[in-house]
């Protein structure tokens, strides 16, 4: 097994005295040992040999750090800002496995700083007030920075996160927080505004692809020592189930290459359907509370919207086998056929409602199915928002001018003493007239003319369209159908 671990945030020698990183050579960067154990980014220790593959495989330089090439290429103002040590507070923000933490492994290998660090899952404000009383004590005795990093910040609540402002404004610690949340949401708008949030995207397959290969062949770190053949169908099939996580794909290289059973001559052949045993499963990205849950339902019904059947229904078996609730899946789908179909087609918003009846009586795994016939309705269904348009002019005009009374023709009539206000005075019954439909004031004064409602060509609303303008353009009629 390798001998070799993922770089410390400290070291610390037999007497006890704390050395800073950018003293070491590049081996002792590497590995960093405390009384025969081995310590990994958090401080836990670890017998050597027992990390995975995965915590043994993390690049200790840029150099080695593959992707976020949108941050950290040449020239871009965080690698230039991690060569020159002169790191400002910071936000870390993107999916799992992408190389959050491994960047602040490098930033500990080439900071003169004192670099701590801990998680906010096992972490509190105790702590935070231990790391920022000795980062005082370190400027004051001789001027050296500290940089704390907290994994999973978001872990923190609001209350938690204030304990870090007040060091942060004076310059006492630089901040740099990893989440997978989006911080916006997640992070104290104070904490937001003294930071730099760099948002790290998923690896592509072919980085994915280029990590699983560097494990397969380095002979110190990763499995390059053993015999093993990764077969194209096999690394195809990791790399594609990996979503672009890193960690996830070196896992499962690891565990199949445990599964695989060596050959006479000691050659152990990773094939497809060890690597399927080996991922049981797509590690879906995707959390109801964050990034994923409303990018993906917003992929859905912008894929509604655009007509497409097939994307819609692929985006829908993504949040269902995500997890995601049905009802909420459900509600959109109604709010969407009167948003988006509207008159265009009257039955999407029965088809909809429907769906979402269907969710509440039967459930799933069953009601994947009236889901999927109101998603595939919808999408092929022709489309208009003149409906939302509509009503959206119309509360415009309600919360900016002024409110007219209702006409007094208008009013009810029904309790005693209302035809003596005047009230019901001059109506015109529409049935009473042709065609059923009479000119008449039905707007407020002031109003009058105002259109709301202007329908499209599309579907059913074009005959709607065309009745419209037929009445509003028909001459005005006085005189009542014969009884």
């Amino acid at each position: 097994m390798c001998r070799y671990t993922v770089q410390a945030a400290l070291i610390i020698d037999m007497s006890g005295d704390t050395i800073g990183p950018g003293e070491q050579s590049r081996e002792e960067t590497r590995l960093k040992r405390v009384h025969g154990q081995e310590v990994n980014l958090f401080g836990e220790e670890q017998s050597e040999g027992t990390q995975p593959l995965a915590a043994r495989m993390r690049p200790v330089t840029l150099e080695e750090f593959v992707g976020q090439e949108h941050l950290v290429a040449q020239g871009k103002a965080l690698r230039e800002a991690i060569a020159s040590d002169r790191l400002s507070s910071a936000i870390f923000h993107g999916p799992a496995g992408c190389g959050k933490s491994t960047l602040a492994l490098i930033i500990a290998a080439h900071t003169n700083a004192q670099f701590e660090t801990f998680s906010a899952v096992t972490s509190g404000v105790a702590d935070v007030r231990r790391v920022v009383a000795q980062a005082k004590q370190r400027m004051t005795i001789n001027g050296k920075p500290t940089i704390l990093f907290v994994d999973e910040i978001h872990r923190f609540n609001k209350s938690q996160q204030d304990a870090f402002l007040p060091h942060v404004e004076n310059g006492t610690i630089i901040l740099i927080g990893a989440t997978t949340e989006n911080p916006y949401f997640e992070i104290n708008s104070p904490l937001i505004s003294r930071s730099r949030i760099y948002r790290f995207e998923p690896l592509t397959d072919k980085q994915v692809g280029i990590i699983m290969d560097r494990a397969l062949s380095d002979t110190e770190r990763g499995l390059g020592g053993e015999q093993i053949l990764l077969e194209p169908e096999a690394r195809a099939h990791i790399i594609n189930l990996a979503n672009g996580d890193a960690r996830s794909a070196l896992n499962a290289l690891e565990t199949a290459a445990s599964l695989a059973p060596p050959d006479e001559s000691g050659v152990r052949r990773i094939s497809p359907s060890i690597a399927e045993e080996a991922v049981q499963h797509r590690l879906l990205t995707y959390d109801k509370q964050g990034d994923s849950h409303y990018d993906t339902i917003s992929a859905f019904i912008k894929s509604i919207r655009g007509s497409d059947p097939d994307a819609a229904v692929y985006w829908l078996a993504r949040m269902i086998t995500a997890g995601e609730d049905p009802r909420f899946i459900a509600r959109r789908l109604v709010i969407h056929a009167a948003e988006d179909i509207g008159n265009a087609d009257p039955m999407a918003l029965v088809v909809a409602t429907a769906a979402a009846h269907a969710v509440e009586y039967v459930g799933l795994p069953e009601a994947q199915i009236p889901l999927a016939q109101a998603t595939i309705h919808l999408a092929c269904a022709p489309k208009s928002n003149a409906t939302v348009m509509a009503i959206g002019k119309a509360m415009d005009d309600v919360a900016k001018r002024r409110a007219g009374p209702v006409p007094k023709h208008l009013r009810d009539s029904s309790y005693p003493g209302a035809k003596a206000l005047g009230h019901g005075a001059g109506y015109l019954y529409p049935h009473s007239f042709p065609g059923h439909f009479v000119h008449q004031q039905y707007l407020p004064d002031g109003a009058e003319g105002r259109i709301y409602y202007r329908p499209s060509d599309s579907g059913y609303e074009k005959k709607i369209k065309d009745r419209l303008h037929t009445l509003r353009n028909s001459p005005p009629r006085r005189r009542k159908m014969k009884e």
